[in-house]
């Protein structure tokens, strides 16, 4: 014993002090999705004794503003989530630091395209999962109005889609027969919205050069999408400021675009009456977002192998599998986990017992995998989004659409050209 106290002495680093704390921001997402990252952070402070994951839950409406403030201020943690199309504009800020020197390489190969934020040719960001866009219906309205069930390689066109929902409203049993979640005021309507502009032949901006707009988000492809949008409007076809998600669950909407997320949701509601159907092809391919929530770690870190630690630790198999719920287990242990997530690593897909071949939500892995289509790479991204929220919402105002997207493109260039072209890093 008092050898060990000698040695103490000499060598405090041996004594057992208190691991290190590692503070981390994540947004405040549904609480499936929270309680799954804290039962993560939970596996990796019991699985050493170095270092403490601190987290901090921000709301989402708020949590971009809340980094960008604190990034200004300094006043990062060392570790963050991220939305995956906003990773260019903090790598450009010099906000968060590239990955490729700090993951194992092995492991961001690991990791598919939409798992991964990037910018010049740099890993900054990685994710454990994904998520995926769909129209979501019931199989007996389907067969009552007798529509086409579409298919992976059969998706409805523009005028199927507007048969079948004119049945719907035909019925009479709905408020609406369609519905796109135009109330949600966060990222969605251009993340969901705008890949179905980009089926009608239109884009966000000109992505060989990053820098053009004009020509592109008002080109007449984008007007007739805004047409169209008012169209669904104009003839009750779809509700302009639904009250709230549950319009297909309470019968008010025959057919939903929404997101994977809501799977778990719609399929204790529905069981098996829930369809789950691939986005319609407007012309140019079946077309939606790519890129959720990502990791990073910001250039004021001063603890890098913490950092490296935890989140070589969030991208193991078994950590991507229990993330997205879809690890082999009991029946109604997967009933409770299921997020509606997909694995974005490649090796974890065989395993997951919701999305591997033959899985039942096989079909939501394989509409990412043939249609989805990530936001455009670029610092300007986020006034393009903000643009174009406000764009969509005077479009479905009354605005006429090609008044509405000139004011967009406007904006977006004006910004492009303030930043000087987001020449530099």
């Amino acid at each position: 014993m008092a050898i060990m106290l000698s040695m103490l002495s000499i060598f405090p680093s041996l004594s057992f002090s208190a691991p290190i704390e590692v503070s981390l921001w994540r947004h405040l997402a549904n609480e499936k999705e929270v309680d799954a990252s804290l039962a993560a952070i939970k596996r990796f402070n019991q699985s050493q004794k170095q270092w403490l994951i601190v987290p901090d839950f921000i709301p989402e409406p708020a949590y971009n503003q809340v980094l960008i403030e604190a990034a200004r201020a300094e006043v990062l943690p060392c570790i963050i989530d991220i939305d995956q199309p906003l990773v260019p504009n903090f790598a450009w800020n010099d906000v968060i630091r590239p990955l490729d020197g700090i993951i194992d390489r092995n492991l961001l190969n690991s990791i598919n395209a939409s798992g991964k934020g990037t910018y010049q040719k740099h890993v900054y960001s990685v994710g454990q999962f994904d998520v995926s866009l769909a129209l979501f219906t019931r199989k007996s309205l389907l067969n009552k109005v007798g529509a086409r069930i579409p298919t992976l390689d059969h998706p409805w066109n523009k005028n199927e889609l507007m048969d079948v929902i004119r049945l719907i409203k035909a019925t009479g049993e709905y408020d609406y027969p369609f519905d796109m979640r135009p109330h949600d005021k966060t990222e969605w309507i251009t993340y969901a919205w705008a890949p179905l502009m980009l089926s009608w032949g239109a884009d966000l901006i000109d992505r060989d050069n990053y820098t053009q707009v004009d020509g592109v988000l008002n080109s007449p492809e984008a007007v007739e999408f805004g047409r169209w949008i008012q169209q669904l409007v104009r003839e009750k076809l779809m509700d302009p400021n639904p009250q709230d998600d549950f319009g297909l669950v309470k019968r008010r909407v025959g057919i939903q675009l929404n997101g994977s997320w809501a799977l778990p949701y719609y399929e204790k509601s529905l069981g098996d009456d829930l369809l789950i159907l691939p986005v319609p092809d407007f012309g140019h391919g079946s077309i939606i977002g790519g890129g959720s929530w990502h990791w990073a770690v910001t250039r004021t870190c001063s603890n890098l192998p913490a950092a490296k630690a935890f989140i070589s630790f969030l991208l193991s198999t078994d950590e991507v599998l229990r993330m997205t719920g879809s690890i082999t287990a009991q029946p109604r242990e997967l009933k409770e986990k299921a997020t509606g997530l997909f694995p974005t690593s490649r090796e974890a897909i065989p395993l997951s017992h919701y999305y591997a071949k033959g899985g039942k939500w096989r079909m939501i892995y394989d509409y990412s995998l043939y249609f989805a289509h990530l936001r455009p790479e670029t610092p300007a991204y986020s006034v393009i989004s903000s643009s174009y929220k406000k764009a969509m919402t005077d479009i479905l105002g009354g605005m006429p659409p090609k008044i509405a997207l000139d004011l967009a493109v406007e904006n977006i260039e004006a910004a492009i050209k303030r930043n000087q072209y987001y020449k530099g890093l």
